[in-house]
């Protein structure tokens, strides 16, 4: 454990790196349609699907490159390749500011996604000045840095893009350039070379970040609900806009108006509730609670059938982001300093890899349950698939991952014994 005075200072800093790369990503997400069209000379229905693969781009750079860069940040530290990240960050906004052409700016976002993984380093980053009273609590600056980030981003975003579909470009490049300089003279190193591993190439990839997971007890039943939790949690992303249009009129203004509550509840949660909770329930019964929720939420915005019931289903279910910081730090203490950075890794990658398969399974759902034809007009179906993946985990969860009262925090394995079952 480093100094608390630097580790408290590592962490406003991980979290000002997190959060002002969220609103680098957030500030192109308005321009981005007119960008492409622009740009491609296509109708908007065709620029969709000139976005649909800068995301599929981008989510799979991720997926390959999370674990490469978190074994990395357990060879040479968490400093360097967080510093490295958020450079690459900027270069990719200002390529894609520049760009003449879509295969220039589909490079900007391969480099934006290779980039992208440095959420494994910062979350290993957190793990490192993290206790076991408080890991959880800081994970929580996660779920913080994406609610804040997602409102104030496409808000700048929209303002720049006043002056023009490029210039928000610039604005994340320039943004992405100041959190740099400041990391580079304030960003203590966290991960000490005694803690240091040797790299190995077999273990820096999704497989094999994945398979090395299975020498901890339990990892690998976590890492199944977490990719059942963001796969369910891909919806949101995929068709939120569409339900809203579709079902209930909505503009524009009304579908981000929904996004920011969303986001800023989800904030709230994060900074205010979470340390309570997890302080009251511990780590697992958090982790339950925030499952539970999750579930209930999206069978509720399936039901929803008015557009203010949206709302109440935000504000009643909006504890559902405390499971993904209460697992996050279950994971994290079952992995010795020296792997945190390929677990984060291995972490990243299931999410990736929700990202690019969520968005092709509920748009699909959606448009089978909206077409003209269908015999069942049933917009919100999405949300039940989505829901029932998330119960999937939460039931798992309760069935593979031992409560407190057997062991502290202790996660079983397939064909392992309770400590009261064995002998």
């Amino acid at each position: 454990m480093i100094d608390p005075i630097l580790a408290k200072r590592g962490l406003t800093l991980v979290f000002m790196i997190l959060l002002l790369d969220i609103i680098g990503i957030g500030i192109i997400v308005p321009v981005l349609p007119e960008y492409l069209e622009q740009l491609t000379g296509a109708n908007v229905g065709q620029a969709a699907i000139y976005g649909g693969w800068l995301l599929l781009a981008y989510a799979g750079m991720q997926f390959m490159f999370a674990p490469l860069i978190g074994n990395l940040s357990d060879r040479f530290g968490r400093r360097p390749v967080l510093l490295t990240s958020v450079i690459t960050f900027a270069i990719d906004n200002l390529i894609c500011a520049l760009a003449p052409n879509f295969a220039i700016l589909m490079i900007g976002r391969i480099l934006s996604g290779i980039s992208g993984g440095s959420y494994s380093t910062a979350s290993a980053y957190i793990a490192d000045v993290s206790t076991d009273e408080n890991r959880a609590k800081n994970f929580g600056l996660l779920g913080i840095a994406f609610g804040v980030g997602f409102i104030l981003g496409p808000i700048i975003g929209g303002f720049l893009g006043e002056f023009g579909p490029r210039v928000p470009f610039f604005g994340a490049a320039i943004i992405s350039f100041l959190n740099f300089v400041a990391a580079y003279f304030l960003l203590p190193e966290t991960l000490g070379v005694a803690n240091r591993r040797k790299f190995e190439w077999k273990r820096s990839n999704p497989l094999g970040a994945l398979k090395q997971m299975r020498n901890h007890r339990g990892i690998l039943w976590i890492g199944f609900v977490f990719f059942m939790l963001t796969l369910g949690h891909m919806s949101y992303p995929a068709v939120w806009a569409y339900v809203g249009s579709y079902r209930y009129n909505w503009s524009e203004s009304d579908i981000g108006m929904s996004l920011g509550i969303y986001g800023l509840c989800s904030a709230i949660v994060m900074g205010l509730v979470l340390p309570r909770i997890v302080a009251s329930f511990g780590e697992w019964r958090t982790a339950v609670i925030g499952l539970t929720f999750a579930t209930l939420g999206f069978f509720g915005y399936a039901a929803a059938w008015q557009g203010w019931l949206v709302y109440v289903v935000i504000l009643a279910t909006c504890l559902e982001g405390v499971a993904d910081p209460a697992m996050r730090s279950i994971a994290a203490a079952k992995v010795p300093a020296s792997e945190q950075g390929e677990l984060q890794g291995a972490l990243t990658s299931l999410f990736s890899i929700t990202n690019i398969i969520g968005p092709l399974i509920f748009t699909q759902i959606f448009a089978i349950f909206t077409a003209s034809d269908a015999s069942i007009a049933f917009s919100g179906a999405p949300y039940v698939l989505g829901g029932i993946f998330v119960l999937i985990g939460l039931i798992v969860f309760v069935l593979r991952v031992q409560k407190p009262s057997l062991a502290k925090d202790e996660v079983l394995v397939p064909g392992e014994l309770a400590p009261n079952e064995a002998g």
